[in-house]
């Protein structure tokens, strides 16, 4: 297997760990291990008595009935934890997918939910948003056009990075509807689930669909992407087989103290989420001023969920050029639509991070010293 370059993993190593000002982070703001403990007396005394061998190739059982609990219809048997996002995605694509297969895929999203399809030898078929008026929109009969004889997979990552989208769940229904009478798996890549902005809870995918594989992880809504643990959820038996199988050949099993990290954050997770949420409001009533002072400038696509969005930009250069320019004056890191394969002037902005009013001014210096109106 050749894979091609993971392009927004190159773009921050070149800039992630040098660029003051970090604007389109995709995570919400991390904490130290003393933080995170604190969540839980005496978890400071169990962390330092753990032991640190191998664990269990599907993850520590505690952990998991932790995780199930996420679910209604989903038991600690039915989880697999992996190392972060990544992992699970590679997996599942290999164990699932062969040379031929078709596969339909969201887009634009995190270029491994396809990239690695392409490298086993799939044909995919992208299944794309248009910019609406003020945001986002997605035609579900699209959805059943790109849909072929051999289509094997629907993959999905909602709610979406880079636009903050999220699935209604009678859209989520309909695309269930849509791969049970076709008799398609469906991947659901639901990294940022419990940041959805109405108020409005959806289900996971894996609870409304007996063969869709539903994608966890600590990373993003939880703001603790150092601890690197995911999990899948599947009620497939043969798919969940499939994986532990798979994972022989990579993880094997996670690290310990990540397992009773991520135990302890799922625990007190209601708490960890409102905490997020209120930071990624608080920073949209910024950027909300910032937008309306730059009507001709921006569309402001306000995401649905999570902490990111997928703004355009009105200008006549090109984007990556803009972005490239941004950072080497003003040390502002913005990711361009390039990176995600993905035609038009749009970047990624993060609302995550406790210092985002720092940066969003640091952009504005910028716009305002170039005279870009």
């Amino acid at each position: 297997m050749r894979l091609n370059d993971f392009k927004l993993e190159v773009y921050f190593d070149k800039y992630e760990f040098t660029a003051p000002y970090l604007l389109c982070q995709s995570d919400c703001e991390s904490m130290t291990i003393e933080e995170l403990l604190a969540y839980e007396p005496g978890a400071k005394e169990k962390f330092m008595k753990n032991w640190l061998g191998y664990t269990e190739v599907q993850g520590n059982p505690e952990l998991r009935t932790e995780i199930s609990k996420l679910y209604k219809n989903i038991s600690e048997d039915d989880i697999l934890v992996h190392v972060g996002a990544q992992e699970p995605i590679f997996n599942f694509m290999n164990a699932i997918l062969n040379p031929g297969d078709h596969m339909v895929c969201m887009f634009p999203v995190y270029q491994s939910l396809f990239e690695v399809a392409n490298a086993i030898g799939c044909k995919v078929s992208k299944w794309e948003f248009s910019q609406g008026g003020n945001g986002w929109v997605l035609d579900i009969d699209e959805l059943k056009k790109l849909i072929k004889p051999n289509t094997k997979v629907i993959a999905l990552n909602s709610p979406n990075n880079p636009t903050g989208y999220t699935l209604t769940e009678p859209e989520m229904k309909k695309i269930a509807e849509i791969a049970e009478k076709q008799g398609i798996y469906i991947f659901s890549d639901e990294v940022y689930k419990g940041l959805e902005l109405d108020g409005q809870s959806r289900p996971w995918y894996a609870d409304i669909y007996e063969n869709a594989v539903s994608l966890g992880v600590m990373s993003k809504a939880y703001g603790l992407a150092g601890l690197r643990l995911g999990w899948i959820a599947t009620r497939n038996s043969e798919i969940f087989d499939k994986m532990v199988r798979f994972k022989h050949y990579t993880s094997i099993c996670t690290s310990g103290p990540s397992e009773f990290l991520s135990t302890i954050a799922l625990k007190h997770g209601h708490k960890i989420l409102e905490k997020n949420m209120s930071l990624i409001k608080e920073h949209l009533e910024v950027a909300e001023d910032f937008f309306s002072k730059y009507p001709q400038l921006f569309v402001n696509n306000k995401p649905m969920a999570g902490p990111i969005a997928f703004h355009q930009l009105n200008i006549l250069q090109p984007v990556a050029d803009f972005c490239e320019d941004l950072v080497a004056k003003k040390g502002v890191l913005l990711l361009p639509a390039g990176i995600y394969s993905f035609d038009g002037n749009y970047i990624r902005m993060g609302y995550g991070r406790k210092n985002f009013a720092a940066c969003l001014s640091k952009f504005e210096e910028y716009i305002v010293e170039n005279d870009i109106v």
